[in-house]
């Protein structure tokens, strides 16, 4: 590679909120998404309303999944992630699978295969949630997850769950 060309490398990113109109917090996540350093936002998935995992005594969540061709790595990807979901008021001491105002996960990143403290790549739960498995197959029905299989094979898997999802429109963002 020649000095000063740049490697891109192809990340999908979950979005997610249930809390202060959450339909404007995931917009607002799209174009700061669009807005970052080394990257270029491709596309962007449906909107989604989806059951919440968990605890089910909170409000419904609004989902999507973006494509990003970045430079950056995965530890500065997810960095700037976080920097997103703290500008949006991210309270990450509050009980895991509880609301939020966004929350912003880092999907795929390449062919990466990561397992570390702070990163896990591919996420380690993408294969049990349709939230990010119907729309990742709106951007890339061939995708293939790294270790598990094709995103349309495991979409179709736990479609089975019963878990409510609805399909509410494209992302105008």
């Amino acid at each position: 590679m020649s000095a000063g060309k740049k490697h891109f490398c192809q990340a999908y990113i979950g979005i997610g909120s249930n809390l202060d109109s959450p339909e404007a917090q995931v917009g607002q996540a799209i174009v700061e998404l669009r807005q970052m350093s080394d990257c270029c936002l491709t596309a962007v998935s449906s909107l989604y309303r989806s059951a919440p995992m968990g605890r089910t005594d909170q409000g419904d969540f609004i989902n999507a999944v973006a494509a990003i061709m970045t430079c950056l790595g995965p530890r500065q990807m997810l960095a700037s992630l976080r920097t997103i979901e703290d500008r949006h008021g991210r309270d990450r001491t509050v009980e895991r699978w509880g609301p939020r105002t966004l929350d912003l996960d880092l999907l795929i990143f390449d062919e990466l295969k990561i397992v570390s403290s702070d990163l896990i790549v591919p996420h380690p739960r993408i294969a049990e949630r349709n939230f990010v498995l119907l729309p990742l197959c709106e951007l890339a029905p061939r995708l293939m997850i790294p270790g598990l299989g094709e995103v349309t094979t495991l979409a179709r898997d736990v479609a089975q769950s019963g878990i409510r999802i609805e399909k509410i429109g494209p992302s105008t963002f």
